[in-house]
């Protein structure tokens, strides 16, 4: 069973941006599969690795159409994109030094918390500002 169900309330009308919200999903259901069969070291090193990366990249693509549209609320929409990614960095260095010992609940939860409140939040106010905008209401 998928750690993250994707759900249409995810999407934000921007093909190439929801694209990525289906490959990040993609990613970290797999990653909760391999952890759910015990995943050699190596792998999950290479996953959070690939996590990071990849979410560094979407969340670079999501802030550029945000400043192109002059999104009222890039700022706290791209603050909890760092929180995120210092999240992932604090859990891949404790990994590195061998500290972090419950990959499989801590990482998938955090993770899926993480996705689950933005999505309903900032990824929601966003879209509904697109909408409004392609409608000619804002």
């Amino acid at each position: 069973m998928p750690l993250i169900e994707w759900k249409g309330e995810f999407e934000l009308g921007i093909a190439s941006v929801d694209h990525e919200h289906r490959e990040l999903i993609g990613l970290i259901n797999e990653l909760h599969a391999q952890l759910n069969a015990d995943a050699t070291p190596e792998l999950v090193g290479a996953f959070l690795g690939e996590i990071y990366a990849r979410i560094s990249a979407h969340f670079a693509l999501e802030e550029t159409v945000m400043r192109d549209m002059r999104y009222d609320r890039l700022a706290p929409h791209k603050a909890d994109h760092e929180n995120l990614l210092e999240d992932i960095r604090d859990i891949m260095d404790a990994y590195d030094s061998g500290a972090y010992v419950d990959y499989e609940n801590v990482l998938s939860d955090q993770l899926s918390a993480w996705f689950s409140r933005h999505f309903k939040t900032e990824d929601a106010r966003l879209h509904h500002f697109i909408a409004a905008r392609e409608s000619g209401t804002a």
